[in-house]
């Protein structure tokens, strides 16, 4: 399925992002599970400013991009939709990511942030060249949880 497009997030992407539904423990990127993220990914005002959807070869919704932007540095987030998750995609739409932010925003520092936990997105991150900075506790989800924070330097000579 490779073969990414990004496009500015609409209303229908934005309210199918918020049902998705991840299985056991991943249940914790549920798009509802917390208030002030819905909110946010639910404001017409961020869409194609900051979100983004990502469709597949056959132009259906297959995850959302968000980047916050400060200067060179692009903080990522991303979310790929529940049934594809677990299929080898991962590192493909991680690069994606990368190099929508690289082209669009003209950064050379990318970061981004996951919960400790997620073995399997750190794998990936890892893999597309992400290094680990950072380990902290988040307040997200209505609790207090350890986060990775990992960083990677792009667009640089040498």
């Amino acid at each position: 399925m490779p073969g990414f497009a990004v496009r500015a997030m609409a209303e229908d992407d934005a309210h199918a992002v918020a049902t998705w539904r991840y299985p056991g423990e991943y249940a914790f990127y549920d798009g509802d599970a917390d208030a002030d993220d819905l909110a946010e990914l639910l404001d017409p005002g961020e869409w194609g400013r900051r979100y983004f959807a990502v469709d597949g070869a056959d132009d259906q919704l297959v995850g959302f991009f968000v980047f916050k932007v400060d200067g060179d540095v692009a903080e990522i987030g991303l979310g790929l939709r529940p049934d594809l998750t677990s299929r080898g995609l991962g590192l493909s739409f991680v690069e994606t990511a990368v190099r929508y932010a690289v082209d669009s925003f003209a950064v050379t520092e990318l970061v981004l942030a996951v919960a400790a936990f997620n073995r399997r997105a750190l794998t990936v991150y890892e893999r597309a060249g992400f290094r680990e900075v950072d380990r902290y506790d988040h307040s997200t989800n209505g609790g207090v949880y350890p986060f990775i924070r990992l960083r990677a330097l792009v667009g640089r000579p040498g």
